[in-house]
């Protein structure tokens, strides 16, 4: 693997986490096209600022885009909270899996001091 950000665990996860949220996605159609939307971009901001930020060469600037990675990680919990109370659907599985890489990002963002 040519590329840093592929060695990562966190990205690793993320990556895992993307494709579970768009198969959920595809399998809630009737889920608002807005908040679909938004979670789809929200889960693939994570994978994809990571990435970025592995790219960088200064700590402050991997520190920002992985800091905007866990902001989208944020942005998914609470899109997940407002499917739950919409729409009934279970959020748990998605919850705990959002709170690990988000501590996972957290250790992440405290190595760039």
């Amino acid at each position: 693997m040519p590329f840093d950000f592929e060695r990562l665990e966190v990205c690793k996860e993320a990556k895992i986490l993307n494709k579970e949220i768009l198969l959920f996605l595809k399998s809630h159609k009737a889920i608002d096209p807005y908040i679909r939307d938004q979670l789809k971009r929200s889960s693939i901001s994570m994978v994809i600022n990571i990435a970025e930020g592995s790219g960088k060469f200064s700590k402050p600037d991997k520190r920002n885009f992985y800091t905007i990675a866990r902001s989208s990680v944020y942005e998914c919990v609470s899109l997940f909270d407002i499917i739950e109370d919409i729409y009934g659907i279970d959020n748990s599985f998605y919850y705990q899996r959002l709170e690990r890489l988000s501590k996972m990002l957290f250790g992440l963002i405290n190595s760039q001091k």
